[in-house]
């Protein structure tokens, strides 16, 4: 789809999921998080997320892309450079509640814990209920070196499943006729 501009399709965002969206404002580059569990080309890192405000006002979570985590546990991952100046970022529209759930966590800067909703609170602002995944922007710097992966389309494993649970009723079928049998062979006897 070609990108639209973001204010053309926030009256309905869950309609609008994926669609690929044009935004001018500036990055807070101290307001950051970093979602756990997350891997690329087999490769241990973070999804980072940075604040945006528009020029409108309305503030949001910009998904920056792959960062790779850092030597243990305790070093830092080294985090992009966010330009602050106002920029222009093409991204595609995502809803807050696609971010990881359960065994992700979200740690925001100088925090051991706490989701968007939690570094809002803590923040004492609060942002919408989407954020974008991140694509390209003004600046050369801001193109994610791994951006976020589109959904893989596919049948899926659909006719496996059938085959096998058909395997399954026909197991059940020869084993209800091996016991009939046998009951059958007992009476003769």
């Amino acid at each position: 789809m070609e990108p639209v501009e973001l204010r053309s399709v926030t009256g309905n965002v869950t309609v609008h999921e994926w669609q690929p969206v044009t935004v001018s404002g500036s990055f807070d580059g101290k307001s950051q998080i970093l979602l756990r569990n997350s891997y690329s080309d087999g490769v241990y890192g973070f999804e980072l997320l940075t604040r945006f405000t528009d020029v409108e006002g309305e503030t949001f979570w910009v998904d920056c892309g792959w960062v790779k985590a850092g030597a243990s546990a305790t070093t830092r991952p080294e985090l992009p450079l966010i330009p602050s100046e106002q920029v222009s970022i093409t991204g595609r529209l995502r809803l807050d509640s696609s971010l990881p759930q359960g065994s992700f966590f979200a740690i925001p800067q100088g925090s051991s814990t706490g989701l968007i909703a939690k570094a809002n609170a803590q923040s004492g602002t609060e942002s919408e209920n989407f954020y974008i995944d991140l694509i390209d922007g003004s600046d050369s710097a801001l193109t994610p070196k791994v951006s976020a992966q589109l959904p893989e389309l596919s049948d899926g494993p659909h006719m496996a499943y059938a085959l096998q649970w058909i395997f399954f009723a026909g197991l059940i079928g020869y084993g209800r006729f091996l016991n009939r049998s046998d009951v059958l062979t007992r009476k003769e006897l």
